[in-house]
């Protein structure tokens, strides 16, 4: 799984590096957006003439206390647990992970680069406060899946096959590629994750319809609970059984949280 996923964020770097404009930028720059930032949004970075907003001092404080969120579910409460339990083990460690990491680590190297006037936006901007999908994937979870899928994916198919056909392609192809990173790696569950993509686009087609937005479903309350109805019911199909018990149990238990 590894494998695949730094392979594939490898060439997406290199994709976008490759299609940037990059007038005047010193090649430290560059080596730095390829080698030291998660995120996908190269213009931002290399930009030395935008105006960034430091990180505050709640900002340093607060990126490292989700990075021991993380450690504390992966090294306190997965060991407590029943190894019997292997789904429930798999889902508080894979949880553990994303706090170490994309909540954790990547906010942390986004308080440094715009320290140092560089405009690298956090990935994770609150995604539990979403009120509608299109802001859920939009802006608000893993802005560098987004900067990829949008330049690359949604922009260019929309243009080519209209809004509501683009955004299904978009979704359908996403899913492909988490397809190969999970599915493949787990020997099973080929499909879950595609699917889960496509329930993600039909939900957004709902709440942008005349009816979807009448009842709400784009916007507060209301909102937020179909939002939350999209991703958590059907998300064993994205992370289906066969990759916790596969992939992500035996990954625990190589780095000792398992």
């Amino acid at each position: 799984m590894w494998s695949m996923a730094v392979f594939i964020y490898a060439g997406c770097k290199g994709l976008t590096w490759r299609s940037a404009i990059k007038v005047s930028v010193p090649a430290n720059r560059n080596v730095a957006y390829l080698l030291l930032w998660p995120g996908m949004d190269i213009e931002a970075f290399l930009d030395r003439r935008r105006d960034v907003v430091p990180p505050t001092l709640g900002e340093w404080l607060f990126a490292p206390a989700k990075m021991g969120c993380g450690f504390v579910l992966l090294y306190g409460a997965v060991p407590r647990l029943s190894p019997d339990h292997v789904l429930v083990v798999g889902w508080v460690g894979m949880i553990g992970l994303i706090f170490v990491l994309h909540f954790g680590l990547f906010h942390l190297l986004s308080c440094w680069w715009r320290s140092r006037g560089v405009d690298a936006k956090p990935l994770m901007d609150w995604p539990i406060l979403a009120t509608s999908l299109g802001e859920f994937w939009g802006r608000r979870w893993n802005r560098a899946f987004r900067d990829l899928t949008f330049r690359y994916l949604f922009r260019p198919l929309t243009q080519r096959f209209g809004a509501a056909w683009g955004l299904m392609a978009g979704f359908l192809m996403s899913g492909l590629v988490h397809d190969v990173v999970i599915s493949i790696p787990a020997g099973s569950g080929y499909g879950g994750p595609t699917l889960f993509f496509v329930v993600q686009g039909i939900g957004m087609l709902a709440e942008r319809s005349s009816l979807g937005r009448k009842v709400g479903l784009g916007s507060g309350a209301v909102g937020w609970l179909f939002t939350a109805a999209c991703l958590l019911v059907p998300v064993g199909m994205l992370f289906h059984p066969a990759f916790i018990r596969n992939v992500i149990v035996p990954f625990l238990q190589a780095i000792g949280a398992a």
